[in-house]
């Protein structure tokens, strides 16, 4: 890969010992990493670490607002359940937001990034959510919202009130995953394509395909249903979310090993074999 470099310091040498791994791993080390490639997989990296404190910080907030509807708590009457489900809501809409503004930082790592290559490809890539995720992921991650909001949902029938609070901000606090899944999508479709030769270009559509994969990553729809509801529901429900939690893991092992490679993906989306 022949990318100029983003400044003349150079990104520091965990980032470049961090690329040439990411090059190994994919099958692309057909050369040391550029600053260039280094930088914008480093920008990545941290972003995927803040995300997962944001969604860390998603079931902290869904548990506080569940444990503000226990007896005795502030929270426990019927009327002044409102007020942690207000919270929880506005927790989200900060969630989100700051995820809008990881969003952003990539995007404009990816700009300078652009504005630094000597020439461009004429022919960008122009994926979909399809091409992104791979059908697969996609069924898996429809499967897993739609499984996560039946077990809210059949919580829901529950008479016992705290039950029936936790079963809503289970609700709630999977909408917020959905929403925060599909705003992350819809800026991976619209990020500009950085590169400027073949190599390059497979190298981006790589980063690309791992984006969108770790973005509907599911293991945070498979925690919040055992962490707001297991002690408020029937022994049944706690048997079937324990259940969804197994099925998923194996669900997602299982496309792991059956999908192809990002590298072999993003070869096909770029005609390359």
């Amino acid at each position: 890969m022949t990318n100029a470099s983003m400044s003349d310091a150079g990104p520091p040498p965990a980032d470049v010992r961090s690329a040439e791994a990411w090059l190994r791993r994919h099958g692309l080390s057909d050369g040391p990493p550029t600053p260039l490639l280094a930088t914008r997989l480093a920008v990545r990296r941290r972003v995927r670490l803040l995300g997962s404190v944001l969604l860390a910080a998603l079931i902290v907030a869904a548990s506080l607002a569940q444990v503000a509807a226990l007896p005795g708590a502030s929270g426990g009457s019927g009327s002044d359940r409102l007020v942690p489900m207000s919270a929880l809501g506005g927790s989200i809409v900060a969630l989100l937001l700051t995820q809008a503004l990881l969003d952003a930082w990539v995007r404009r790592v990816d700009r300078r990034a652009g504005a630094a290559l000597p020439r461009r490809v004429t022919h960008p890539v122009q994926l979909g959510w399809a091409a992104l995720l791979g059908r697969p992921y996609a069924v898996m991650a429809g499967a897993t919202f739609a499984c996560a909001f039946a077990l809210g949902v059949s919580a829901l029938a529950v008479t016992e009130g705290t039950a029936r609070h936790a079963a809503v901000v289970l609700l709630v606090a999977v909408t917020g995953v959905a929403l925060g899944t599909v705003l992350q999508l819809r800026e991976m479709l619209a990020r500009p394509v950085v590169a400027e030769d073949e190599v390059s270009l497979t190298a981006d559509v790589v980063m690309r395909i791992e984006d969108a994969r770790e973005s509907s990553a599911p293991p945070v729809l498979w925690a919040l249903p055992v962490v707001l509801l297991s002690g408020f529901a029937p022994g049944w429900w706690s048997a079937a979310s324990v259940g969804f939690l197994v099925l998923g893991v194996l669900a997602l092992v299982a496309v792991q090993v059956r999908t192809p490679s990002y590298a072999a993906t993003a070869r096909r989306a770029v005609g390359l074999r």
